[in-house]
């Protein structure tokens, strides 16, 4: 028998399907099992008349592109079999009750609907759990990165890693003054050396010099006593030991402040306000900066020092902590802030305006080395009292007198020797510029006592060149 479809009519679906007679048992396919779904047409088929009457397409058995539809239940008690329960989603089609046969175009646009339907009602049932998951949740527009890998390194010259390096041997000091009072305050330090040495300022360690106590915590919180073995006030450095230091300290490397240029780049490690491991950056903004600060005990004492200038954020707390360069070699110890409305330089508790000033670490690594051999500093002098209140351009004018009614030259002094007198006005030390007290002394403290510097003075309008040999003071003078 052939079932082709020819492309001959096919008769209407009659509109109510006719009541099958009591006795016809289910339809069933080749195999004896029952049909999954009943034709929508009348389910006797008549014979096939070779004539060419049509069979029955299946176009009816397509479902139609919208919202399925329930059909209405068949009467009961008419021996009309009872409809297949529908497959679930995506099940297979079950097999067909009819002989394999061939299909026309229209067949074939039947089978592509089903596909596309059935596809069509695959996503839109996923679509709906996701909606239902996600039903009453809060919306986010968030994108993430993902997780770093787990080799992931940063570069050697970066930021993170010279911090990363640098912070387990930077420590935060707790000075607390002796007796009933409560003075004292918190600065920074760094380890010097492997025997426990900490490099600070001396002013942060001061007020507990004289019976008090200090401590010295690392990054990862442990927490150490420390003494002092020798501080220089007029440097404003100041050298601590670690009275049970662990073993395994990590010194910083200690750079060359003489090969710093202005526009290096700077990291600066400190506890600004106590906030402790607290890292900035910024540049060198100027090299050789004369700066005189006081120690903020209101007795006059300062210290002076020819300064590297930085804008990286110091405030009150980074004192004694290490500027850094690049790599990770220390370049200078920071001391000093110029505040709005501080009215000087100092360790006021006005905040950072991007002026901070370092010691040069050749400088203090020479004062440091000191202390811890002899526990006192050295300086070096010309052996001439300088007016410290004059400024601008003028240079450093030697006074009329010295403390307390002294010689203002020291008689057989270095100043003296190079035949300088009271009233001449210093303009040239070596190759840098003087334009005031503060800036000389600042100067001569660069150097060692020993050194044979040239200078330029100024005496009645005329100007005149001198070679001094740089004295020496021991310990500071009050």
């Amino acid at each position: 028998m052939s079932t082709e479809n020819e492309g001959n009519a096919v008769p209407a679906a009659p509109s109510v399907p006719p009541v099958p007679p009591s006795s016809s048992a289910p339809a069933e396919d080749a195999h004896g099992t029952a049909a999954p779904e009943p034709p929508r047409t009348p389910p006797h088929t008549p014979p096939y008349d070779p004539a060419g009457a049509a069979a029955p397409t299946r176009a009816h058995d397509v479902p139609p592109p919208h919202a399925p539809h329930t059909p209405p239940a068949p009467p009961t008690g008419t021996g009309w079999p009872a409809p297949p329960p529908p497959p679930a989603w995506g099940a297979p089609l079950p097999p067909s009750s009819e002989p394999p046969r061939k299909r026309s175009g229209g067949g074939l646009v039947a089978a592509l609907l089903v596909a596309a339907l059935v596809a069509g009602g695959i996503g839109g049932g996923v679509g709906y759990w996701a909606a239902e998951q996600n039903d009453g949740s809060s919306s986010s527009t968030t994108v993430a990165a993902g997780e770093a890998p787990a080799d992931f390194a940063r570069e050697p010259g970066s930021v993170a890693a010279v911090a990363g390096k640098a912070l387990p041997s930077v420590v935060t000091i707790e000075a607390k003054a002796g007796g009933s009072a409560a003075e004292g305050g918190t600065g920074t330090g760094f380890v010097y050396d492997k025997e426990g040495h900490i490099l600070t300022n001396n002013h942060v360690v001061a007020s507990a010099a004289e019976g008090g106590t200090l401590s010295a915590t690392f990054s990862d919180g442990k927490t150490y006593d420390a003494e002092v073995v020798g501080r220089a006030q007029g440097y404003d450095v100041a050298v601590l030991k670690l009275k049970k230091a662990p073993s395994g300290l990590a010194p910083l490397p200690l750079g060359n402040s003489e090969r710093v240029a202005v526009g290096d780049s700077t990291i600066a490690i400190g506890a600004p306000f106590g906030l402790s491991n607290t890292v900035t950056t910024g540049i060198i903004s100027a090299k050789n900066r004369p700066v005189a600060s006081g120690d903020g005990s209101g007795a006059g004492r300062n210290s002076y020092m020819s300064a590297l200038q930085t804008d990286a954020s110091i405030n009150p707390g980074n004192s004694g902590g290490p500027l850094l360069d690049a790599r990770g070699a220390v370049i200078g110890i920071n001391s000093a802030i110029q505040s709005a409305g501080s009215g000087g330089l100092g360790q006021s508790q006005a905040g950072s305006i991007g002026l901070g000033f370092a010691i040069p670490i050749n400088q203090a690594k020479g004062v440091a080395d000191q202390l811890i051999r002899t526990g006192e500093p050295v300086y070096p002098v010309i052996g001439a009292t300088v007016n410290m209140a004059e400024g601008g351009t003028e240079g450093a004018r030697i006074a009329p007198e010295g403390e307390g009614g002294t010689p203002a030259v020291v008689p057989g002094g270095p100043a003296a020797k190079a035949g300088l007198k009271a009233g001449d006005v210093i303009v040239k030390f070596g190759d840098r510029t003087i334009d005031s007290g503060p800036t000389l002394i600042s100067e001569i403290w660069t150097h060692k006592p020993g050194d044979r510097v040239t200078l330029t003075y100024e005496r009645g309008g005329k100007s005149a060149t001198a070679e001094v040999t740089l004295g020496e003071r021991k310990g500071d003078s009050g």
